[in-house]
C-alpha cells in the first residue's frame, strides 16, 4: 500500500548524481513548491561541495543516508550504474525517477521492477519527451497513423557513451512512437556505425506495427547540430514538429484535395504547393524536464502510478536492445 502524503505536506527529494543532467534535477527540486529539497549524493567530493553550497543543502556521504532523510530521489548517474543505486533505494522504500534508460540489460530492468513492486514504490523512468509540450500536442491529434518518422541529432560528447546511440538518444523516439501507435511490433530492421566510441554513434530502425504504421528511426551523436524532430502521416493530416524548438505545422487532407482540384480547373500552378495552407502549431512552451519532476512528485502525493513508469520504460528497452543487437550482428557478419 503507497503512503498518501496531505495536501499541505512537504515530498522531501534528493538526486543521485549531479553531473550535466543531475545538477538540473537539484536546481528545479530546490525551487519547486510542495518540496523539501533534503539533499544529493555525489561521488565526486569537489562536485558534491558544489552543488549542495549553490542549493544550500546536505551533500550525504552514503545513499543510506540519502534514503533515509528522502520519500523521492532522481537517479541520474551513467546508465551502466542505474540498478547498482536504484536497488539500495528501492529496499529504504523511496520512490524513484530513472533517468532513461531505466537499465542497461532487461536483467537489471526486471529485477528493479521486482524491487519496486516488493517494496510499494513507484518507478518512474525519465523519458522526459513524454512531458515536452509537443508532445502533449501530439498525444491529442494523433490518430491511426500511418507513417512517422524521427530524427535525433547530437554533437559527439564522451558522457553518455558508455551506451551505443540507441540507448542513449534514440530510446527517446522509440519510447514516443510506441505511445503514439498504440500497437504490437511485427518487424525490426536496424543498421548502424561506431566511428568514434566502441559502441555504435550513428543508428536506423525501421520499426513495422502489427497494425500496419511504419515507423523510420534515425539518431546520430555525430552531427555538427542537435535536432530533435518527428514527423508523422496519418488518414487525415500531415505533422512535423520539433522537440527542441517546441513548435510545428500541419496540413490537412482536405486541404491539400482542394489544392489538387485547383490545379485541375487552373487556379493553382502545379508545384506551387504555396497555395496549400499551411496551419501552424500553437504549443503552450514548457520546460520538459521540470513538467516531468512536476509529475513524478504529483505521483508520490497522489500515489498514482506515472506517466511514464517501469513497464514502459522497460518496453522501450526491450525494443532498444533488440535494435542494438541487430546493429551488432549486422557490424560483425561485415568484419
Amino acid at each position: 500500500m503507497l503512503k498518501l502524503f496531505k495536501k499541505t505536506e512537504k515530498i522531501r527529494c534528493g538526486v543521485v548524481g549531479t553531473g550535466s543532467l543531475g545538477q538540473h534535477h537539484a536546481r528545479i527540486y530546490a525551487n519547486m513548491k510542495g518540496v523539501e529539497f533534503a539533499g544529493i549524493y555525489e561521488a565526486n567530493p569537489a562536485r558534491a561541495k558544489e552543488i549542495s553550497a549553490l542549493h544550500n543543502c546536505r551533500a550525504f556521504s552514503s545513499l543510506d543516508e540519502l534514503a533515509d532523510a528522502c520519500d523521492a530521489v532522481s537517479v541520474v548517474v551513467p546508465t551502466d550504474k542505474h540498478a547498482q543505486v536504484a536497488l539500495p533505494l528501492l529496499a529504504k522504500g523511496c520512490h524513484l525517477l530513472i533517468e532513461k534508460p531505466l537499465c542497461a540489460s532487461l536483467e537489471e530492468a526486471s529485477q528493479v521492477l521486482a524491487a519496486a513492486q516488493s517494496n510499494n514504490s513507484i518507478v518512474q523512468v525519465g523519458h522526459v519527451e513524454h512531458f515536452n509540450p509537443v508532445m502533449s500536442f501530439l498525444e491529442k491529434e494523433i490518430n491511426r497513423p500511418r507513417y512517422i518518422t524521427t530524427e535525433r541529432l547530437g554533437t559527439y560528447q564522451t558522457r553518455g557513451t558508455e551506451v551505443g546511440v540507441v540507448l542513449d538518444l534514440m530510446i527517446h523516439d522509440i519510447g514516443i512512437v510506441l505511445a503514439l501507435v498504440k500497437s504490437p511490433i511485427l518487424k525490426i530492421d536496424a543498421m548502424g556505425l561506431n566511428l568514434l566510441s566502441k559502441t555504435e554513434d550513428i543508428a536506423n530502425a525501421r520499426i513495422e506495427f502489427e497494425n500496419g504504421c511504419v515507423a523510420n528511426l534515425n539518431a546520430s551523436r555525430l552531427s555538427l547540430k542537435r535536432n530533435r524532430e518527428i514527423r508523422v502521416f496519418q488518414e487525415n493530416a500531415y505533422l512535423s514538429l520539433d522537440f527542441m524548438n517546441q513548435k510545428g505545422h500541419l496540413v490537412k487532407k482536405s486541404d491539400i484535395i482542394a489544392y489538387g482540384l485547383k490545379m485541375k480547373v487552373g487556379l493553382a500552378k502545379p508545384g506551387d504547393v504555396s497555395s496549400i495552407p499551411v496551419g501552424e502549431i500553437p504549443i503552450e512552451k514548457g520546460e520538459p524536464l521540470a513538467l516531468e519532476l512536476a509529475s513524478f512528485v504529483n505521483s508520490v502525493r497522489e500515489a498514482k502510478q506515472p506517466k511514464v513508469g517501469a513497464v514502459l520504460g522497460k518496453t522501450a528497452l526491450e525494443v532498444a536492445i533488440a535494435i542494438t543487437e541487430q546493429i551488432r550482428t549486422k557490424a560483425e557478419k561485415m568484419k
